[in-house]
């Protein structure tokens, strides 16, 4: 029995000694995040453990009953099991646990009080708001201050980057308008010259568009137009190739129909004298019926002949209507095309002046480059802070250490308005030369 009691000795010091340790790592491992002391704003997440010594059994045992997570409300309390309804406003870490151990030895009537230990889950978020690019909540930590929460908003709103970059794409479009219209027009005079009959095509020469391209678009323009006239000549001369062969083919015919006449005739006279003879008994009927019908041959390859030639002059007739129907088609289809592209010109040039529009607007808007100055004022920072349910409001510094639950506002100056307004006039006329000359 004495040796069990001095084995178990040790044991029971060393388990005591490693909850102490732990208990001392955990309350070192929490303490940092509070080494200022602040108090507990409303809306912090803390994680809240408890424990006893027990001196009959030699060992530590938590209170998971009143141990977890709370969330410090927003009139600065914490309900706990038991305890009730605890205010921690005033209360920093080493405060609350401090009341909370003396209310439990209180409550329960405890020799020694419990070790209660804090830590800090979560703290309220903190929000940006104002000349920022991305206004919002953002995580709070220990230690932020009022530059680094503008990092994470994003930075300042770079308005004039913006403007800056919905310039460009104005003039983009303006481009892309002039360039459109010019692939319209010169389309539209290639269209023409076919309806025309002409040789060449004459294009309108337009002012403030790159000669380079112009020539490029033009040049595509001739190609299709003497492709396309190339094509029209090619079938042109096909069926005049074919009328010509049916003519020749029909004159043939018709010299062969000559000639079947010719034997028809001479098998006619030999049937005549031969029935004189036949009829006088000077010679036998058998002359008689192979003279009749080698006629009766004659004439029906003299029929054949004669449907060949009517089929040839049919065939011809149909070459020359299709040889003639060949340019009237095609000034309808080209008739038809030019009409859509006239169509499509207006919905350009309509489009191009509403991007004109824009961007003499966009332009005088952005005061024809005088309000590049602001972008030289120094941003102003204000936070708003909640104390003791009053929230104030102080002027701050990119060094300023943010508290959980600030409202930071950044704000960019802007230049007077007079200023603006008198550059915004001397720059007018220089806004309209501008969208005059964008698609250059």
């Amino acid at each position: 029995m004495y040796m069990n009691s001095s084995h178990r000795a040790p044991h029971v010091f060393f388990c005591a000694t490693f909850v102490i340790g732990a208990l001392a790592f955990l309350a070192g491992a929490v303490s940092p995040a509070l080494a200022d002391g602040a108090p507990l704003t409303p809306q912090t997440k803390i994680r809240l453990t408890i424990v006893q010594w027990i001196q009959s059994k030699g060992q530590y045992e938590r209170w998971d009953a009143l141990g977890g997570e709370y969330t410090v409300s927003d009139d600065g309390a914490v309900f706990l099991p038991f305890l009730g309804s605890l205010s921690v406003s005033n209360l920093d870490n080493t405060g609350l646990t401090n009341e909370i151990a003396k209310r439990l030895q209180e409550k329960i009537g405890l020799v020694q009080a419990p070790a209660v230990t804090i830590e800090i889950l979560e703290y309220p978020p903190i929000y940006v708001v104002g000349d920022v690019t991305k206004p919002g909540e953002y995580k709070f930590r220990p230690g932020l201050t009022v530059l680094q929460s503008l990092a994470l908003s994003g930075g300042p709103l770079r308005a004039k980057s913006s403007q800056s970059t919905q310039y460009i794409k104005l003039i983009g479009e303006l481009r892309e308008n002039d360039h459109s219209i010019l692939r319209s027009t010169a389309k539209l005079s290639r269209l023409q010259a076919e309806m025309d009959g002409a040789k060449e095509i004459t294009f309108d020469q337009t002012n403030g568009v790159d000669q380079q391209f112009s020539a490029g678009i033009y040049n595509e323009e001739r190609v299709i137009f003497q492709a396309r006239a190339n094509a029209m000549e090619r079938q042109s001369k096909a069926f005049i190739e074919l009328r010509e062969l049916l003519t020749t083919e029909i004159s043939t015919l018709e010299e062969k129909l000559t000639g079947a006449d010719d034997n028809i005739k001479s098998v006619e006279d030999q049937l005549t004298s031969v029935k004189s003879l036949v009829e006088k008994g000077l010679t036998v009927s058998s002359r008689q019926l192979d003279l009749q019908r080698l006629l009766t041959t004659y004439r029906a390859d003299k029929l054949d002949l004669v449907t060949a030639i009517m089929r040839g002059r049919q065939a011809i007739s149909e070459t020359t209507r299709n040889l003639e129907g060949l340019s009237d088609t095609r000034r309808s289809e080209v008739a038809t095309e030019a009409q859509s592209e006239r169509a499509n010109l207006d919905v350009l040039k309509m489009k191009r002046e509403m991007t004109q529009k824009l961007l003499i607007e966009d332009f005088a808007s952005n005061g024809g480059g005088i309000k590049s100055t602001e972008e030289e004022l120094p941003l102003t920072f204000s936070v708003s802070r909640r104390n003791e349910g009053q929230i104030n409001q102080f002027q701050a510094s990119e060094t300023t250490t943010l508290a959980p639950g600030d409202v930071v506002r950044v704000v960019q100056p802007h230049a007077l308005d007079n200023s603006s307004e008198t550059a915004s006039d001397e720059s007018s006329e220089e806004t309209q030369t501008l969208a005059d000359r964008a698609g250059q």
